[in-house]
């Protein structure tokens, strides 16, 4: 191997190092610099984003690794340097794929699946069976973000295990105006959690006491600010109930596609069909029910209703229309596992995926990537030549 031959060598491999919060290859990003090799020694440089970038530590440890693999290497030299504001304006340009600033990504053009989950009231378990379903999409292998729009209730970065000692979730890091999501069990994750710190008196997490305007402007930051890439499905947890956010994101994703929750009792199916109304009348499409906290199988073999039954056909009975019938999607039983993996932040479908709530939530799973996406009216991506 000549000199030259050695040298692209160590680029090579050097670029096809992934960046881990941007998830895509460090050469793609322009991060990497100079590269030589001098006597088996290679002397390497590259390029933060920002000052301070959290993954500096993975990015040097998979550099040099990736700089030593290469056959004749002996040794690596490895200089780490920051982006200036020219490069890193550009990086965000080429990261909106020429979209402008402050422009969503997710709109009706967009190849990406949109699932609002939502419920009438707070307690049926709504964020508990969202996250576990962005889990199990990602476990599929699909490309998964997901937002927390329930931005009073915020639980979604306990849930997936986001959260320190203390009960704040890490601050995303930016790169200028990008915000860049958290990553857990391969799902991209943003909520208002994320922004809120403890105070110095150890006391409880921030509360947000935010009205309409308020909660109309995070929802748009989360759609546009966050940089996602390319998603094959986007999950949003609504807030149980039909107000503002539910208002904002319908005014924002009319063509997003609802998951209703509930449980089997009744007084929380009744609620349950609102959510799914309102959602009807922002233009979105109910496209199913989830029936949480049902029927527990016991040792002998008994079912305990704990919360009765039939809320969930109850649902989907009062939103099918003659042109829209909605169906039962998910009946997941109550679980000890499922509140226990809930509370440590463990998914119950990684953690117990033999769980009969994991089984079900899997099967949820199973049914929402077994249908056919309708790409009549939406642009394709390439150019014919």
């Amino acid at each position: 191997m000549t000199a030259d031959d050695l040298v692209d060598a160590v680029r090579r491999s050097v670029g096809a190092v992934v960046d881990p919060e941007l998830r895509r290859p460090i050469s793609d990003l322009d991060m990497v610099r100079d590269i030589a090799v001098d006597d088996g020694i290679a002397h390497v440089g590259i390029v933060l984003t920002i000052v301070g970038c959290p993954a500096a530590a993975r990015i040097e440890s998979d550099v040099r690794s990736a700089a030593a693999s290469v056959p004749g290497v002996t040794g690596v030299d490895l200089t780490i340097g920051v982006m200036t504001p020219d490069e890193r304006r550009g990086l965000t340009e080429r990261l909106r794929g020429g979209r402008a600033a402050r422009e969503m990504p997710f709109g009706p053009e967009s190849l990406t699946r949109v699932i609002a989950v939502t419920s009438g009231k707070g307690g049926v378990g709504k964020s508990t069976v969202t996250a576990n379903l962005a889990v199990a999409l990602a476990r599929r292998g699909l490309a998964v973000g997901l937002i927390d729009a329930d931005v009073h209730g915020f639980s979604i970065p306990g849930l997936l295990g986001l959260t320190g000692p203390d009960g704040a979730a890490p601050a995303p890091t930016r790169i200028d105006d990008l915000m860049l999501p958290a990553v857990a069990y391969g799902v991209k994750t943003i909520s208002i959690g994320m922004f809120l710190r403890r105070g110095n008196d150890d006391g409880p997490l921030g509360a947000v006491a935010w009205r309409g305007p308020m909660l109309h402007r995070t929802v748009q930051q989360f759609l546009t600010d966050v940089y996602f890439g390319d998603l094959d499905v986007l999950l949003i947890d609504m807030p149980p109930g039909t107000g503002d956010v539910a208002i904002s994101v319908g005014q924002f994703l009319p063509h997003a596609e609802v998951l209703v929750v509930t449980t089997p009792q009744s007084a929380a199916a009744d609620v349950a069909v609102r959510s799914g109304l309102v959602a009807r009348q922002t233009g979105q499409r109910v496209i199913g029910v989830v029936e949480n906290m049902a029927a527990l199988t016991l040792p002998d073999g008994t079912q305990l209703e704990l919360f009765g039954s039939g809320g969930g056909a109850a649902v989907a009975a009062a939103l099918s229309t003659d042109g829209n019938e909605v169906r039962v999607r998910a009946s997941i039983p109550l679980s000890v596992a499922l509140r226990a993996d809930s509370d440590a932040g463990a998914p119950v479908v990684a953690t117990h995926p033999d769980d009969p709530a994991a089984v079900a939530i899997e099967q949820l799973a199973a049914s929402l990537v077994a249908e056919p996406r309708g790409l009549a009216g939406r642009p394709l991506p390439f150019t014919p030549r």
